[in-house]
């Protein structure tokens, strides 16, 4: 499935390019606007500035705002800024309120206040009461607009209610029921409105126990809920049990895609929303950083080899194998680490079990330290003929391969208390620990105990 979307892309940027080459723009404007929004925004984040604002021009404006919200945050930002207020509003007013509440949090300072001043009253009051919600909470995910009834209604009623409406919210598969204090009581699912007779009364279908989420909850822990439940659509209540709105599996499959691209940028120094087509400079600075990390790190390795430029000079061979242990203990270590910081995202690590998955890495690594240990002497000493340089690799590859997943289980506990990203810090720290305590092992070792062993043999 992924290739055929990969090739359907290829096609369609190959087919606009030569659109836009022979000049034909009703045929460009046609391929486009027949799109999904999803897609649209797609082929404009594979566009590089020039071409995109060009593409930008032949959508129609019913496809704006769609094509708005589906595009990652910088690519977005690109095209809001040739855009004035009017057009913003124009394009957003048509959307979910959960939608408009999201575009807008990503608008400068100075044209949220004009956008949210030209949207309709009603509209105005539901997207300001999601704003007032951290972006990251199911407040901050929840949608306004919501399907409700009393208990004591029966289903033709019900029914009667639901013919005069225009349109369902979308993603509509209950109704949210509420008392006079529009306090969450439980939900009807709309099969059994279908499949209970019409003068059946609510009360006598209600679903009490189906989960409401506090508005403080999460997005994360939103997430893993619907997960765990197979929910499509769940009710968001506040302290006191009073509905707010209701949270969406679209919203949803948002959250858990921006973790996932959240978690591989991070581990290298990358934004999730960064655009593939960023300015030159804008890209130099943000890599910059983690580039001069990387620079640093890597002196400090130096620096720590330099201590031991006499071992290095009897022993040439130390010269030519000794990557090899701080490398077997970066991958060790990174396996623990992203297996760690998966599980702190998914809510498995917490304090009463850190005991335990300590325990379960420092015995893997010593099992496999012993493996590798046994295959680097052997190695070693087929190469160089030299027990010695083999019984210092063995003993450091056991003793790299024992340190790294302790390092890949407590970094990111130690950075998540901290407030500092694990998913962004964790990989230089982690291959910090292993290059130095790797060369520090297979040099401190060499001139420890190379000399006796070679004495002794």
């Amino acid at each position: 499935m992924d290739n055929q979307v990969h090739q359907n892309t290829e096609q369609r940027l190959e087919r606009l390019s030569d659109a836009i080459e022979t000049g034909s723009l009703l045929q460009l404007q046609s391929m486009i606007n027949t799109m999904h929004p999803a897609e649209i925004a797609h082929l404009l984040e594979s566009s590089p500035p020039s071409r995109r604002r060009f593409l930008w021009e032949l959508i129609d404006s019913e496809n704006e705002g769609e094509t708005l919200i589906e595009l990652g945050e910088e690519a977005r930002a690109s095209l809001v800024g040739e855009m004035d207020s009017d057009d913003l509003i124009e394009a957003v007013k048509d959307l979910d309120i959960d939608d408009i509440a999201d575009f807008i949090q990503s608008l400068p300072d100075a044209l949220i206040e004009e956008t949210l001043a030209g949207l309709g009253r009603q509209q105005r009051q539901r997207v300001e009461a999601v704003l007032v919600h951290d972006e990251d909470t199911a407040g901050g995910m929840m949608d306004t607009q919501v399907l409700t009834t009393r208990a004591g209604v029966t289903i033709d009623v019900v029914l009667r209610y639901l013919r005069l409406q225009d349109e369902l919210p979308s993603h509509s598969d209950a109704l949210i029921i509420i008392d006079k204090y529009d306090n969450y009581l439980g939900i009807v699912s709309l099969s059994d409105l279908l499949t209970n007779q019409p003068d059946e009364t609510i009360q006598n279908i209600i679903n009490k126990d189906f989960p409401a989420i506090p508005a403080d909850m999460s997005s994360r822990e939103v997430a893993a809920l619907f997960e765990d439940r197979d929910l499509i659509t769940a009710p968001v209540v506040d302290a006191s049990g009073k509905l707010l709105g209701r949270i969406t599996i679209d919203d949803v499959v948002d959250v858990i895609r921006d973790d996932a691209e959240h978690s591989m940028m991070g581990m290298a120094g990358l934004n999730e929303e960064e655009d593939l087509f960023a300015p030159v400079l804008t890209s130099v600075k943000r890599r910059a950083l983690w580039l001069g990390t990387n620079l640093l790190t890597a002196f400090l390795a130096a620096w720590v080899i330099k201590q031991f430029t006499e071992t290095l000079e009897a022993a040439i061979a130390l010269a030519v194998l000794m990557s090899i242990v701080p490398s077997m203990g970066g991958i060790a270590g990174s396996q623990t680490l992203t297996l760690v910081i998966r599980g702190i995202a998914l809510g498995q690590v917490v304090k009463s079990n850190t005991r335990s998955l300590l325990t379960k890495e420092i015995l893997l690594g010593f099992i496999n330290g012993i493996i590798w240990a046994v295959v680097v002497f052997a190695i070693s000493v087929f190469i160089f003929h030299d027990v010695g340089i083999g019984i210092v690799m063995a003993i450091a590859m056991l003793l790299n391969l024992l340190l790294a997943p302790l390092a890949g289980v407590l970094l990111p506990i130690v950075l998540r208390k901290l407030n500092i990203d694990p998913a962004l810090a964790g990989s230089v720290l982690l291959t910090t620990i292993t290059d130095i305590v790797g060369y520090m092992a297979v040099l401190g070792l060499a001139a420890l105990l190379l000399p006796h062993i070679r004495a002794i043999i």
